[in-house]
């Protein structure tokens, strides 16, 4: 009898291993981004999240459905860590002696994108979220996971899910001044993928979900 994919995972197939990485990759660094609003952030965290569910492979369940909320809340543990380890190193450069910076006028033409504004504005407002609310805003809105789903990544009932994410949606919506989708997990419109396959918070089209 044929192995099914997960049992082909956790027995470390390298072919289904591959196949995850192809199906789940684009979902894992849009939702990396909306955690950290940093693509080169999101790209670490992106390939630390796979280096993780290889290492956590035999802890894999047997049986169940898209694997995409198992390697979500990968992600969303990632994310935490790698934010931990920046505010770490930050705190230590910041103990340096200062050397005398000179602007770097590249920088500042690269910054001149049309989507700047719009980006600093929901980027603000998503940090002035606490942790929690943007972890469960990015899975049940941006990834359109449902309450119970998003539980399960998390490790957290059904119900601060839900008191979580009404949290956010209510600041988001006092911050910005537009309305945030419920996030049933049933039918949203994914804000942030751009056609070279980067996350841009102004530019909403359909992302797949499996």
């Amino acid at each position: 009898m044929e192995m099914s994919v997960r049992a082909r995972i956790r027995a470390g197939d390298p072919d289904a291993f591959g196949s995850l990485f192809d199906d789940y990759a684009r979902a894992v660094y849009n939702h990396a981004f909306r955690l950290t609003g940093d693509w080169s952030a999101a790209e670490d965290v992106l390939s630390l999240t796979f280096l993780e569910a290889w290492r956590l492979r035999e802890s894999l369940d047997l049986d169940g459905g898209s694997l995409r909320p198992w390697l979500l809340g990968i992600a969303t543990n990632t994310a935490r860590n790698t934010r931990r380890a920046a505010r770490r190193h930050e705190a230590a450069v910041g103990r340096l002696p200062r050397e005398e910076v000179f602007p770097d006028f590249a920088d500042d033409l690269v910054g001149r994108i049309d989507d700047a504004a719009q980006i600093a504005v929901l980027q603000t407002a998503l940090s002035r979220l606490r942790r929690s609310e943007r972890e469960v805003l990015a899975l049940c809105v941006w990834s359109r996971l449902d309450y119970a789903t998003a539980a399960k990544a998390l490790g957290i009932p059904v119900g601060t899910v839900r008191s979580r994410l009404s949290r956010a949606r209510k600041k988001l919506q006092k911050f910005t001044g537009a309305a945030v989708p419920p996030g049933n997990g049933n039918s949203v419109t994914d804000r942030g993928q751009a056609e070279d396959g980067r996350t841009c918070a102004v530019r909403p089209t359909q992302e797949e979900t499996r």
